[in-house]
């Protein structure tokens, strides 16, 4: 697979909490450069970097983010107010105590609330993989695909692991057809991230893939 395909399917993603617009600025400028599929950035930063790319480049936030437990009120209210930042994707972050306690419907009901609150933008839905046990997983999968979101994605990055194939199987094989995968969190090479793709999954949430398109611009 050619690093352009690959480099297709990244959301070119910083969410560090010290997060400057200069860098939010330079990934702005690889994404546009590396046709990536959007840049990931925080929802404070949206309305600038939606200005700067112009119609160049999606521009992909977080709500509820990263551990999930904002009321829904707040999760619809952070959407609709980065959609209307100009946001063109939202990844959430669902309730995982809801989770622990069965509350699937309950998860369903929220996720749905907040892609109507997305009106009309792409919702990617991450469910935290490395808290969760794999009959949790395939019951998420379930509900996100009952819940009219778009994607389900791995992780956020920011807990105690990423991304592992044995998650992206489990979605493939579990989760409704109209529904895409998001695989993030540690994807440090093009032969892992030829692996995600290969699996199934169509997004990956990295800032690695084009620090590594630079690097063999430079050999």
């Amino acid at each position: 697979m050619k690093i352009e395909e690959i480099l297709s399917k990244c959301d070119h993603t910083l969410l560090a909490q010290t997060a400057t617009w200069a860098e939010i600025k330079a990934i702005c400028d690889d994404g546009i450069k590396y046709h990536t599929a959007s840049v990931c950035i925080p929802a404070s930063y949206v309305k600038q970097a939606k200005n700067y790319v112009g119609g160049l480049l999606p521009i992909c936030t977080v709500i509820g983010f990263p551990n999930g437990y904002d009321t829904t009120a707040a999760k619809c209210f952070m959407a609709a107010d980065a959609v209307e930042n100009g946001a063109d994707e939202v990844d959430m972050v669902i309730n995982l105590g809801w989770v622990k306690d069965g509350l699937y419907d309950q998860v369903r009901d929220e996720i749905a609330l907040v892609k109507k609150a997305c009106r009309g933008k792409l919702l990617k839905v991450i469910i935290e993989t490395c808290l969760l046990t794999d009959d949790e997983k395939i019951a998420m999968c379930k509900a996100v695909s009952d819940s009219g979101a778009d994607y389900i994605k791995t992780s956020t990055g920011f807990s105690t692991a990423g991304a592992t194939f044995h998650d992206v199987e489990l979605f493939a094989k579990h989760v409704a057809p109209h529904v895409k995968i998001k695989a993030a969190g540690g994807i440090s090479s093009l032969e892992d991230a030829e692996k995600f793709i290969s699996l199934g999954a169509s997004r990956l949430g990295t800032s690695r893939i084009v620090k590594l398109a630079k690097a063999m611009e430079q050999n």
